[in-house]
């Protein structure tokens, strides 16, 4: 019920938990703004930002906008639900619970007064929730716009990360927004969703493995389709390394069943990528590949696919 009420009042440039908007909506803004120009980035981290959020403060913002009264009790006992932790029950003094029906909205509704008065001020932001970057066409503005942030955040409760707060030329020095790197024209995911992904693979595939490498392709197939979908706007060549990595992983485990076969092949030889791809694996470079030739874009200029460093958000 609240949720129109409030979004009616957010700025576009708010892309996080709001109706029609998604990821790559905000990461689409970033990439058209760094392309006008606006290279020097303002890469912000807010702190435990859902922990420490002032209540007194968010139900001021609320009851500018609601009068109800059984709405803002409603609202209110929800901030001021009690937590269980090692059999100890207590009652933060600020926070929105996470997970819960009503966080979303609440913590944009907190935000959004930072969202305007940047705009107000002149500057190119994106924020999807918590996470939030300035984008500026000189690194005078961008400094500006972090003590502008800077500011704000001290006068509302809230504080910014010391150390993952910072400007960049990002042209020269990659930063991060939405699990995505950027850096000049190249898109890469940020290191901390590559790791992960990473050790996905390396899950699924385990050397001593009794199961058929039919079923455990059953197994792969969708962890890469599911992080394909989020990151296909990726620089090309990341795809090679994700599915050079599998590959590896299942000949190491097909050389520990086959141990006993004293064949000198190599590896590659005995199991080449067609024998994968024979037995069900989709490979990541050839869904990006069939993504790439699939845009209508690329098939109106007949522009070729090689060599393109990313596919535009």
């Amino acid at each position: 019920m609240i949720e129109p009420i409030f979004d009616a009042t957010f700025h576009d440039h708010s892309f996080g938990f709001r109706r029609g908007r998604g990821c790559h909506d905000a990461l689409r803004r970033v990439e058209e703004l760094l392309d006008a120009g606006y290279v020097y980035v303002v890469d912000a981290d807010l702190k435990s930002y859902f922990d420490t959020i002032p209540k007194d403060g968010l139900m001021d913002l609320i009851k500018a906008q609601i009068s109800d009264s059984s709405v803002l009790k409603l609202i209110q006992l929800f901030l001021d639900q009690s937590i269980m932790e090692e059999l100890t029950e207590w009652t933060p003094e600020a926070g929105v619970p996470q997970g819960a029906v009503l966080s979303p909205v609440l913590s944009n509704v907190y935000l959004n007064p930072l969202d305007h008065l940047m705009a107000e001020k002149g500057f190119e932001m994106v924020r999807y929730a918590d996470d939030f970057v300035i984008l500026c066409r000189s690194e005078f503005a961008a400094e500006a716009a972090l003590e502008e942030i800077r500011e704000w955040v001290a006068a509302n409760g809230l504080a910014l990360h010391p150390t993952k707060t910072q400007v960049v030329d990002s042209r020269e020095t990659s930063f991060s927004f939405l699990g995505y790197s950027f850096r000049g024209r190249l898109r890469f995911p940020r290191a901390k969703s590559h790791r992960k992904m990473m050790d996905r693979i390396n899950e699924l595939t385990p050397r001593k493995s009794g199961q058929s490498l039919e079923v455990i392709l059953q197994r792969i197939n969708p962890v890469s389709q599911g992080w394909f979908n989020y990151f296909r706007h990726c620089t090309w060549n990341i795809f090679d390394a994700y599915d050079t990595r599998v590959r590896k992983r299942l000949r190491r485990m097909l050389l520990k069943r086959h141990r006993r076969n004293r064949t000198r092949q190599s590896r590659t030889v005995r199991w080449p990528n067609a024998y994968f791809t024979n037995h069900g694996f989709r490979s990541l470079r050839e869904a990006h590949s069939r993504f790439v030739q699939s845009l209508e874009g690329n098939l109106l200029t007949g522009e070729p696919y090689a060599g393109k460093p990313h596919v535009r958000f």
